[in-house]
């Protein structure tokens, strides 16, 4: 039993070491990130071994996967580490209303230019000396490891290069901690007068001409797929790298384009469009405001991420 261990004798930084190779699942990344060479890795989880009498990792072709025993650990050793760096970490008292400290917040495009004005006004009367960096988060192109197409992201949460994230993520691993903030789902945008704003069918959407986001320029989107399960296909006649952009050129234009809901309703009257329901059901993403239970530990985050969930949506779990 550990409680039966003379601590003295035990190095925490294998328990970082632990949490890093549970991350990667790969001892040569696990090494890099650590500043480690492969051998030092694969020595201290020997070591790591014998203390908890468990192999932790079974290597595999493409890395290293965690036994049950590690999975087990991940939550504890999680909060360990916190609790730690808690303790040696500046306890310095956080007052909002003094506080001039720079806090970076990211997001999806969309999920952005549709939240970022409440946030910020709510800031300004809070804790006015406050500054911001709204940071534009993008997909992986081909999903990636843990995390799907968002794990760059949640990347640059734990290495501090974010404070929070909005995220289109069903759930989060624990060393996260995570509020739902609101379901967001997608409608048909136009511009007022079009001939399809009065409930499209599933044919005369597909042979009409689209607009997609897509930064890549890539002409291909969700509502494709979608299409090709039906034997439908449509044209994409323009790409543009934003959902702003997209609002301008649908004003002016006879294009049409799947947009999120909560971006239309609030932009639709100043770029003159209107929207309908999609002929075909979507389930709704779920946008949650995402911080590392590390950084929850400091309290000007965990005010931070309170701010979030007050401006922008409800704070489920």
């Amino acid at each position: 039993m550990l409680n039966q261990i003379d601590l003295s004798r035990i190095d925490l930084n294998l328990l970082v070491l632990f949490r890093v190779v549970l991350e990667e699942r790969h001892v040569a990344r696990a090494a890099a990130r650590l500043s480690l060479t492969p051998s030092a890795v694969s020595h201290a989880l020997g070591r790591l071994r014998l203390l908890l009498n468990d192999p932790l990792f079974l290597r595999t072709p493409k890395g290293v996967v965690p036994t049950a025993r590690a999975l087990e650990l991940e939550e504890p050793v999680t909060e360990i580490i916190a609790r730690i760096e808690q303790l040696i970490g500046s306890a310095a008292p956080f007052d909002p209303a003094k506080s001039r400290r720079r806090f970076t917040i990211g997001a999806p495009d969309a999920v952005l230019v549709s939240t970022s004005v409440q946030l910020l006004r709510l800031i300004a009367t809070a804790a006015p000396h406050i500054d911001l960096a709204l940071i534009h988060l993008m997909p992986a192109p081909r999903g990636g490891a843990i995390g799907g197409p968002w794990h760059q992201s949640l990347d640059m949460l734990e290495r501090r290069e974010l404070d929070v994230a909005m995220l289109p993520l069903p759930a989060v691993s624990p060393r996260f901690e995570a509020r739902r903030l609101y379901d967001e789902d997608f409608v048909l945008a136009m511009r007022k007068g079009h001939p399809l704003a009065k409930a499209p069918t599933r044919a005369a959407f597909s042979q009409s001409q689209h607009l997609l986001v897509s930064l890549s320029g890539e002409a291909r989107g969700f509502l494709d797929e979608m299409l090709a399960k039906r034997g439908l296909e449509r044209r994409i006649a323009l790409t543009v790298p934003n959902f702003m952009m997209a609002l301008v050129q649908l004003s002016g234009s006879d294009l049409i384009a799947a947009l999120p809901r909560r971006l239309v309703q609030q932009h639709a009257s100043r770029f003159g469009l209107v929207f309908v329901e999609l002929p075909f059901a979507r389930k709704p993403d779920a946008i949650r405001a995402i911080a590392t239970k590390a950084a929850m530990r400091d309290a000007g985050i965990a005010w931070l991420m309170q701010v979030v969930v007050s401006a922008v949506g409800a704070g489920q779990p």
